[in-house]
């Protein structure tokens, strides 16, 4: 097999375009090729012995790595640790892998880190299907979740202090539905004080927005179904990890053995999703802005949850830990369940959809859509409420979106 390349570029969206592995060039293509291959043929015994033995690099099996998905990984793990140093002063290298889906990826995680009788801390506000996996996969296996105010602090220590069976800290920041911001950098802290492993779902900021790995967490994991593929093409996800042998030891075994890896048609599509990031994601936050003021006044609407807003309770930790402000938002309807349902009958130019981070806006409405799933009582307790919808602003031009709104805000 060619030897891999390391490469380090000055810009963000030259890393976004360029290859970080070479594979592609055995045959001189453009760009990246597609191994649609179940497994790999050797001629030699010997050397698949060694690589089973992992005395050289090579690929034995598509559930265990594939060159096509191994490209998409080193990709993004070029992206979230761009322009980061080691402790050494030298460029940040992260263990990456990409997996079948997002929940794949935070399945892994969970799994390969906590055992019957551990704890994770989380916040309320988290996205649906990891609210599910904890309480209906997790708890019962006595992985426990212990939902409470990430954002204060002395509560999270308290928890950490009295608890010693709390071994990780799992942080969605901005949240889904409901756009809070969380403090990396102190949560992590937190985390090393007491021994415990700090996760952070980066789906939302991507890494172009926010880094995490700044701050010295343990993982930083993304549905890449999102901003990362960016047009809805395939469905998959990606888990990074700073500690390359704890990775190596712990995440790819549970990998191989619950068979959620990803593919390399998706992966591919995922890789040309990729070298327009920076790109996308400027018109995304541009567009969100506008929309985000537009709706900020309507007379239907009660508030408006906007990273961007002065007034956002955590604005000035979302100007320390992020570049700019998402391409997501949500907004609450005066006129509760009701009037949720009937915007999104009236929707005639964004998408009904319950995914985001497309080039395309996609609109739904969590209480009954995306967060059915999840008790009344505990979404509304954590500010999902009836009348919330979430709006992934798209890239298409600002004035169609704002005039789907108006028209479909005028029939409520």
């Amino acid at each position: 097999m060619k030897e891999k390349t390391k490469r380090i570029y000055k810009g963000f969206g030259s890393t976004c375009v360029h290859s970080q592995v070479d594979l592609h060039k055995a045959v001189n293509t453009h760009t990246e090729a597609i191994y649609p291959t179940s497994t790999f043929a050797y001629d030699d015994a010997n050397e698949l012995m060694q690589i089973f033995k992992g005395e050289r690099e090579g690929y034995i099996y598509g559930r265990w790595h594939n060159p096509t998905v191994e490209m998409a990984e080193k990709k993004i793990a070029a992206l979230e640790a761009w322009n980061l140093k080691n402790e050494k002063g030298e460029q940040l290298e992260l263990a990456s892998k990409v997996f079948s889906s997002g929940m794949g990826a935070i399945s892994a995680l969970f799994l390969a880190c906590l055992k019957p009788g551990d704890k994770v801390i989380t916040q309320g506000t988290l996205y649906g299907g990891t609210n599910a996996l904890l309480h209906q996969i997790l708890e019962p296996i006595n992985i426990v979740p212990v939902i409470i105010e990430l954002k204060n602090l002395s509560l999270v220590e308290d928890c950490l202090k009295k608890d010693s069976s709390i071994k990780m800290i799992y942080i969605e920041t901005p949240s889904n539905p409901t756009m809070d911001c969380y403090d990396i950098e102190a949560l992590n802290s937190l985390a090393k004080k007491y021994q415990c492993i700090c996760a952070v779902d980066n789906t939302f900021a991507t890494p172009y927005l926010q880094q995490p790995f700044q701050y010295d967490v343990d993982f930083v994991l993304h549905s890449t179904t999102k901003y990362l593929n960016g047009h809805g093409t395939a469905i998959g996800g990606v888990l990074l990890g700073k500690d390359i042998s704890f990775f190596n030891k712990r995440i790819i075994p549970v990998l191989k053995l619950i068979g959620a890896n990803g593919n390399p048609f998706d992966a591919w599509t995922l890789i040309q999703g990729m070298k327009t990031l920076e790109l996308r994601m400027e018109r995304h936050c541009l567009n969100t802005m506008k929309v985000a003021e537009y709706l900020q006044g309507h007379s239907e609407i009660a508030h408006v949850n906007y990273c961007g807003f002065k007034s956002h309770p955590d604005f000035a930790l979302i100007k320390k830990q992020m570049k700019n402000y998402t391409g997501m938002l949500s907004f609450e309807l005066k006129g509760g369940l009701n009037a949720g349902i009937e915007m999104m009958n009236n929707i005639s130019f964004c998408t009904l959809a319950v995914s985001l981070g497309t080039a395309d806006t996609i609109i739904q409405h969590p209480a009954s859509m995306s967060h059915l799933p999840v008790p009344k009582e505990e979404r509304l307790k954590f500010g999902i409420t009836d009348g919330l919808i979430r709006l992934s602003v798209g890239i298409e031009n600002a004035d169609d979106i704002i005039a789907d709104l108006e028209q479909a805000l005028a029939k409520n």
